[in-house]
């Protein structure tokens, strides 16, 4: 009896208060860091800076090694330069700028992470979209009839996965449309088109780490379309990156000029099999104002 009336009159906050000492600690599923850098070489990655983050990038490629010491193994040769600027004014979208020496081309962008990959649950994979429009702003040439004729467009859908805490790949298709291409005369004389408007293309690319700052990266564009002439080659780099809380260094060897990627899609002749390989490097000078 003096068992049940002590267990009755017991106050219920003592009980209570040992209950809460016991905390259940449970982890959120957190997003997976895929790559470190906005763009492997020649492609765009899954990448999209925080909030409040403005990136500046000079991008390079020299003249072709296969000339030897005529002119330092492209070193001295006919370059090619691309600066570009990128902002994330929101989660999750980057919108940029940038101008390139080929063709003084002016290009805005923008990419947006539809889904990430996430350390537990969620999605196995991240998926982003990345485009663009291109402007030709070069002197008004024969090909240049109307306003329109000097814009490009591209689209890419970037799927990407880290495999395990070193390897990182993705493989993105995307289409790329020229509103205007070069034309050619048949023995008819018949004006014909020399490649369609529309270019479908396939990349992929990876990352190993070899050291938390210190990576090997390699790109690969095939393209699909089958033109009348002038079909493009495929685009076969591979390289070392570093990186560190603001910056993102790469040298590369590759066989595009190009930069903008609709034009390393479209126009890349340079043929890998016969060594008409170059020297490039990307630069990525990152601002947080968070």
């Amino acid at each position: 009896m003096l068992c049940l009336f002590s267990f009755c009159f017991t106050p219920w906050n003592g009980l209570m208060a040992q209950d809460s000492l016991e905390t259940v600690t449970v982890n959120k599923p957190r997003p997976v860091t895929i790559f470190e850098s906005q763009f492997i070489v020649d492609n765009q990655t899954v990448a999209v800076s925080r909030k409040k983050v403005l990136n500046m990038a000079i991008q390079h490629r020299f003249g072709k090694v296969n000339n030897g010491k005529k002119d330092l193994f492209g070193i001295f040769g006919p370059a090619n330069i691309r600066l570009g600027m990128t902002y994330t004014p929101i989660d999750n979208l980057t919108v940029g700028i940038g101008v390139t020496k080929e063709r003084f081309l002016v290009d805005f962008n923008g990419k947006y992470a539809i889904v990430k990959q996430m350390d537990s649950g969620g999605w196995p994979v991240s998926i982003t979209y990345f485009g663009n429009i291109a402007i030709d702003s070069r002197e008004k040439k024969g090909n240049f009839v109307q306003s329109g004729d000097r814009i490009s467009y591209f689209n890419q859908l970037m799927i990407a996965r880290k495999i395990t805490e070193k390897l990182s790949v993705q493989v993105s298709p995307s289409l790329s449309h020229f509103n205007n291409v070069e034309a050619y005369r048949d023995k008819d004389g018949n004006i014909l088109p020399k490649m369609k408007n529309d270019h479908f293309a396939i990349s992929f690319l990876g990352m190993y780490k070899l050291t938390e700052r210190f990576h090997l990266i390699a790109n690969y564009d095939q393209p699909l379309t089958q033109h009348t002439t002038n079909n493009p080659q495929p685009n076969v780099c591979f390289g070392i990156e570093t990186t560190t809380v603001s910056h993102s260094f790469q040298v590369f060897a590759g066989n595009s000029g190009s930069i903008v990627p609709q034009n390393v899609n479209f126009y890349n002749q340079n043929d890998y099999r016969k060594g008409q390989f170059l020297i490039g490097f990307n630069i990525t000078r990152r601002w947080n104002f968070n």
